[in-house]
């Protein structure tokens, strides 16, 4: 990787990539560089995977997983920091927004065995709703000060972004909304900002943003990147590429360019019956997010909705089992063809920028 002197488009981060499956590293720093993540400055494509319930499995638990997730070349991973499932509230904040033990040591842990391994890691914040309804922040106040309290207590650590509010376009059912405005949005989004001015920060927004929305996003809260969560539906992994071309084209027209990183596309048992996807499914999003200019994709997954006791429940609940041995059959071919994707064209494109080396004298 030293001998490249330089990388160009949507190959450049996938080159990085492949150091994933090589070898890890200390000390890492997430940044963005226009359309572009980076990690220690060199431009990377995020491929991760969900890992919502992280901090109420065992640690030995975490640490296989983790293992199974750099053979496979993942470099990022998410996890909540109010994340309650099945009747077990293992959120790092109280429904105050302060220090919540032993779950916010447990998450100071993962992010720096994170780090040491070279991954990046999503920290994601909710008011709270169905399966994460414990441990939610029911005030802005509350939700202000989760926000400050992670900011302060992990700022030494330089591998973890923020999603101030999950899917914060979908209403709450009840009488207390769900969604914070925009206003209070880029309240938060200063709040992050004048502890940690480089720490970088999102809002995940579910289906394909407009142009309004876009613009409040980019110019009045001032997100970092976009986080899109598409549409799941037959055919929707298909339309991926495109719907990553219109929004960039959005964006040129509002006139700021960010990073558009899919940090939750479909997954197995949310709605069996309406779209079950397959491993072509996955890999097919993925590769259409590459092409499309995306800077980072997820494979998702989580629990069996239709089934009483909800397994099998994957990475939302992993007190009795890892996240790897919850996976199915096609879900493991996922993983399969989506690392060998990840794989493919960062080999192609190193082989090509090393002939390209060799051809100038370099």
């Amino acid at each position: 990787m030293q001998n490249i002197k330089t990388c160009h488009g949507r190959w450049a981060i996938i080159v990085c990539v492949l150091s994933c499956f090589v070898t890890g590293s200390s000390g890492i720093e997430l940044g963005t560089e226009a359309d572009q993540f980076t990690v220690d400055g060199k431009p990377t494509f995020l491929f991760g995977i969900s890992y919502y319930g992280a901090l109420g499995a065992p640690q030995d638990f975490v640490l296989e997983d983790l293992d199974d997730m750099q053979s496979s070349g993942f470099n990022w991973i998410r996890t909540w920091a109010t994340w309650g499932a099945f009747g077990n509230d293992v959120s790092a904040v109280d429904t105050e927004g302060r220090v919540r033990q032993p779950y916010f040591d447990r998450l100071r842990w993962l992010i720096a065995e994170c780090d040491r391994r070279g991954t990046i890691v999503d920290v994601t914040l909710s008011r709270g709703e169905g399966v994460i309804n414990v441990g939610k922040l029911e005030t802005t106040e509350a939700h202000r000060q989760a926000v400050i309290c992670l900011a302060r207590e992990l700022k030494t650590l330089r591998n973890w972004y923020l999603d101030l509010a999950n899917e914060n376009n979908i209403r709450g059912r009840g009488k207390k909304p769900k969604t914070l405005s925009f206003e209070a949005l880029g309240d938060l989004y200063r709040a992050v900002k004048d502890i940690d001015p480089e720490r970088l920060v999102t809002v995940s927004h579910v289906g394909d943003a407009s142009e309004a929305d876009l613009g409040r996003y980019l110019l009045d809260v001032g997100v970092d990147f976009l986080s899109p969560h598409r549409v799941r539906r037959p055919g929707c992994a298909e339309q991926t590429a495109e719907a990553t071309r219109q929004c960039f084209s959005l964006m040129r027209k509002i006139g700021r360019i960010v990073p558009v990183h899919y940090q939750e596309p479909f997954r197995r048992d949310f709605n069996p019956s309406r779209f079950q996807p397959s491993a072509d499914d996955f890999a097919t999003d993925l590769k259409g997010s590459i092409d499309g200019g995306a800077a980072g994709w997820c494979f998702h997954n989580g629990d069996n909705r239709p089934a009483d006791d909800g397994q099998p429940r994957r990475s939302f609940d992993m007190r009795k089992r890892r996240l790897f041995d919850q996976l199915d059959q096609e879900e493991r071919k996922a993983i399969a063809a989506t690392s060998r994707i990840i794989r493919k064209e960062a080999l192609t494109r190193l082989s090509v920028e090393n002939r390209h080396v060799q051809y100038h004298g370099d």
